[in-house]
């Protein structure tokens, strides 16, 4: 699944291409696709919309419209390309908007592609009634390791399954979870409100440090049909079982923690 540096690469590749551009229609090949509003309804509403902005709200695509947001979930396998001309669509194609610059530019596509159906698209004019439910961004001002600290330390829950936890903290996944946790010697299984202050510091700035590396390596081309990341050529932990750990040698190893394959080194990470 793609988590936050793959999201956020999307959008910073789409942003200069999309902003500009205004939707002429939307041909929904999967209606459940479309989670709010009704498809008759989302094609009315979409028809005639400009685009004003591209960015991302934890794992969300937040495309912003003349009048509405529209907001993508890319899930276990979508992905969010803009095309030249009018497609002809592909097997797991789900939506495909149809957009043009002016009349005198040629016509684009941007389409969404989705092989297992799980993502899903909203339309809204209150992007809060969507994304209200997350937690903070962990690269913004809000994320501090102050609060950190005191946010781990009002719960009573293993480390690994919390972070992935959208609504403790917002575009964390497994792969940038297993990492951080590695850079900050912390061991998934530890009970949040054992994490001392000092520790909380080195978790948040493991955290910070994993999610902007993978950025500029445009995240991780791993586990999910995401294209052109290079991350996962300097994974720590993460999919490495049985391989040194880069810091002391020892195997990595792998473990299931709250239903998910999770990768530690048992000698950087004691329990």
């Amino acid at each position: 699944m793609p988590e936050l540096p793959e999201v956020e690469t999307i959008a910073r590749g789409l942003r200069p291409a999309l902003v500009g551009l205004t939707i002429l229609d939307a041909h929904v090949r999967w209606r459940r696709t479309i989670a709010i509003p009704s498809v008759a309804r989302f094609q009315q509403l979409i028809r005639g919309q400009r685009i004003r902005g591209v960015g991302r709200r934890g794992k969300f695509l937040r495309i912003q419209l003349s009048d509405y947001e529209l907001l993508i979930h890319l899930r276990m396998s979508g992905d969010v390309s803009l095309k030249k001309g009018a497609v002809r669509p592909a097997t797991h194609d789900r939506l495909i908007l149809t957009l043009q610059r002016s009349k005198r530019a040629g016509l684009q596509s941007l389409v969404f592609n989705d092989t297992r159906k799980f993502g899903r698209v909203w339309l809204t004019d209150d992007p809060a009634e969507v994304t209200a439910h997350l937690g903070p961004e962990p690269l913004s001002a809000e994320f501090t390791p102050e609060w950190l600290s005191q946010a781990l330390r009002k719960r009573h829950r293993q480390l690994k399954p919390l972070l992935l936890d959208q609504t403790f903290l917002a575009g964390l996944g497994n792969i940038y979870t297993d990492e951080a946790l590695h850079l900050a010697k912390l061991h998934p299984l530890a009970l949040s409100d054992t994490v001392t202050a000092r520790k909380a510091g080195q978790l948040h700035a493991a955290i910070q440090t994993t999610l902007r590396e993978g950025i500029r390596r445009n995240g991780a081309s791993f586990d999910w049909v995401y294209r052109g990341g290079e991350f996962q050529n300097f994974f720590r932990v993460y999919d490495r079982e049985g391989k040194p750990c880069p810091v002391c040698g020892t195997p990595i190893r792998r473990l299931v923690v709250g239903q998910r394959g999770t990768h530690i080194c048992p000698n950087c990470q004691k329990e």
